[in-house]
């Protein structure tokens, strides 16, 4: 039973670190259970100690943890301690830049480097390099400085990073009208029927597994956000496909979401279950073949290889594409060495 009210907070002891609005479908839940769906490596008893200090706010008012959220809540959680943003140190990271002008840089981001700080990842991030090289960088949002998108840490591939207000709020607005180009790379168990296909579905928070999002249809789409990507197969690999995704909107984890909804997981994406062998034989050698490709591309098989927009100043639109990187090579490679001695079987 908890017996403690609130303190109020003072502001200069308590730093805003997330704010959310709760989705018209939300069942009445606890305030502590809900963030835990949606705060990664925060446990409840940090979430409780917030509340106690008089971090937790509904609709500006403080609550207690046993708070059960309704919809459309506004939710205020604050810490003791400034935001990692606050905190952003430069660091003199390498960087292949594709291009660069006034406006904005176009980054090819390696496999494995983080875009933004967060819980468990505060240094060694794209974020950390650009504050290092540039001055003053619009901020985001969500006051993130120069990022317009974001792409996984395991997924490489090409990035757009604005360098001035102008350039911040123009490309914003094409990646919200739907009017920048986005086309990924990926490797997906199974053989994908279609030769080309549409996934339609909105994708939210996995009401169990807060590390993953799912797709939410019907009753309940309205605790997803819309999402619509468009595949073409390029390849059949036997066992997986090698398919290009164009992105219409930029969900979290989208390519991987939907792909794994219609039965297609993303090749040794851990998160999502796809390090598991999903289609194939249960030969040995099998086996050891696929634990081979694991080895050789110990990340989820997604490169972001195409990205297009309209140059926020001339107004030229322009293209950029990147390499399917070494490690994704090779096991594609690998790949399409065992399905042609499958065909000679």
């Amino acid at each position: 039973m908890e017996d403690y009210t609130p303190q109020l907070p003072e502001e200069d002891n308590l730093y805003e670190h997330y704010t959310f609005t709760v989705g018209k479908g939300q069942a009445p839940l606890r305030i502590d259970k809900y963030l835990m769906n949606f705060i990664e490596n925060v446990n409840r008893n940090k979430i409780q100690t917030a509340a106690k200090e008089g971090g937790l706010f509904v609709n500006d008012i403080p609550v207690k943890s046993s708070y059960k959220v309704k919809p459309d809540d506004t939710i205020r959680v604050m810490f003791t301690h400034p935001t990692y943003e606050a905190l952003l140190v430069g660091e003199d990271i390498s960087l292949d830049v594709v291009y660069e002008d006034e406006e904005l840089l176009v980054v090819n981001k390696p496999a494995g480097m983080v875009v933004h700080p967060g819980h468990g990842n505060y240094s060694g991030t794209l974020i950390n390099a650009l504050i290092y090289r540039f001055d003053n960088l619009p901020n985001n949002s969500s006051n993130r400085p120069g990022l317009v998108h974001r792409i996984d840490k395991d997924t490489s591939g090409l990035l757009v990073v604005a360098k001035t207000e102008h350039a911040m709020a123009h490309l914003t607005s094409q990646f919200a009208k739907k009017t920048s180009e986005r086309e990924y790379i990926a490797l997906v168990w199974g053989n994908v029927e279609d030769d080309e296909g549409t996934i339609e579905g909105n994708i939210g928070r996995h009401p169990k597994n807060r590390l993953q999002n799912t797709v939410f249809l019907g009753d309940e789409a309205e605790k997803g956000k819309p999402a619509v990507t468009h595949y073409k197969v390029l390849e059949r690999l036997g066992y997986v496909t090698l398919v290009s995704c164009k992105l219409e909107t930029g969900r979290t984890h989208q390519i991987r979401v939907h792909m794994k909804h219609i039965g297609h997981t993303l090749f040794n994406d851990e998160r999502y279950g796809g390090e598991n062998i999903l289609k194939g034989t249960t030969f040995t050698k099998y086996k050891q073949f696929v634990d081979n490709c694991f080895k050789v591309l110990p990340r989820q098989a997604l490169h972001a290889k195409t990205l297009g927009f309209e140059h926020p100043r001339t107004g030229e639109f322009m293209r950029f594409t990147s390499e399917i990187p070494e490690d994704m090579q090779q096991c594609i490679e690998k790949w399409r060495g065992y399905s042609k001695h499958q065909e000679l079987e």
